[in-house]
């Protein structure tokens, strides 16, 4: 009995510290971020720095994520009526933003595994589909740099983003 005792006090100390060991930790990946900047590579490379208010979110829990971005450079317009709006106004009002969830996994050598499970863009939600980033945590800073897709090897694209929760 003494033993069936001591094996429920551990099995309850472990669950009941399970919660604080799913939370976001200093040098973990989970939580939330917001990108602050991105260089683009290329033969006219460019790094473009994001202020605020950052349109951008990025949140990463034990298993999953989830992002949304607006990536206009002015405010988006908003269609009077959107089941008359012509397709430019509804490219102008929704062709900038991005959304995007799914699961990841971490691998060897710190490279992060996306695979999304729903996307604003629907070649992204493609059976398959994926992409990788090698990254690097420097306090609550997250530097992210593109590896590859499910098509093979893409521009390494730097994102430079801060914890904020």
């Amino acid at each position: 009995m003494k033993n069936v005792s001591l094996l429920l006090a551990v099995l309850l100390a472990w669950l009941s510290g399970r919660p604080l060991a799913a939370q976001s930790t200093h040098e973990s990946i989970q939580g939330v971020w917001q990108a602050v900047q991105v260089t683009l590579p290329g033969p006219t490379p460019q790094t473009i720095n994001i202020v605020e208010p950052r349109p951008n979110l990025t949140i990463i829990t034990v298993k999953h994520y989830s992002r949304v971005q607006d990536d206009s450079a002015e405010p988006r317009p908003i269609p009077v009526d959107i089941a008359k709006a012509s397709a430019d106004e509804l490219r102008a009002a929704w062709g900038p933003f991005v959304g995007e969830a799914g699961t990841y996994e971490i691998g060897v050598g710190n490279v992060l595994t996306m695979r999304p499970i729903v996307a604003k863009n629907p070649a992204a939600m493609k059976s398959g589909a994926f992409t990788t980033w090698s990254f690097k945590i420097e306090g609550n800073t997250l530097l992210v740099t593109a590896r590859t897709n499910q098509n093979g090897p893409v521009a390494p694209v730097i994102i430079k983003a801060i914890r904020v929760e």
